[in-house]
């Protein structure tokens, strides 16, 4: 059975949600959201804490970077231990976890498009731009044309 195309689907979650930006920044609760979702981050990686720890380190030309120095970032009692945006990319790079970018900009009312959803949104944009357009010229055409003839000298 199909449904109809003006019925909602209330499990239906869309894939590019439209998001609004947080009157207020709250850091603690950011801190905490950030560390959560890298500790996820961590969980969900293949590769264990040394490792993505050596592969951090790679990325930012440094010797070593302990697998304290991660535990630090991720762990919410340690609200002195931030992660700078430069290893904060090292580390998506190193767990592979590109959605933390999403998370990071969500409150700021943004969507993070990957690769080539960003076309998609520019044909929407140009597809768009084309109806008003199409309503515009129908505006003009709605209206009779009326030629004056000029007499021929």
């Amino acid at each position: 059975m199909t449904k109809h195309p003006a019925q909602l689907d209330f499990f239906l979650e869309p894939l590019f949600p439209v998001r609004h930006a947080a009157a207020s920044i709250d850091i603690e609760r950011f801190r905490a959201k950030l560390k959560r979702a890298m500790a996820r981050a961590i969980r969900e990686c293949p590769h264990s804490r040394e490792v993505i720890a050596a592969r951090m380190a790679q990325y930012l030309g440094l010797p070593n970077l302990s697998k304290t120095t991660l535990d630090a970032y991720t762990a919410e009692s340690k609200n002195t231990h931030d992660i700078s945006v430069v290893r904060f990319k090292a580390f998506i790079r190193a767990t592979g976890a590109l959605w933390l970018w999403d998370m990071i900009v969500s409150e700021d009312g943004l969507t993070m498009l990957e690769g080539d959803e960003a076309r998609l949104a520019e044909i929407a944009r140009l597809q768009q731009e084309q109806r008003a357009l199409a309503l515009e010229l129908k505006a003009l055409r709605s209206t009779p044309i009326v030629i004056k003839r000029r007499a021929r000298s």
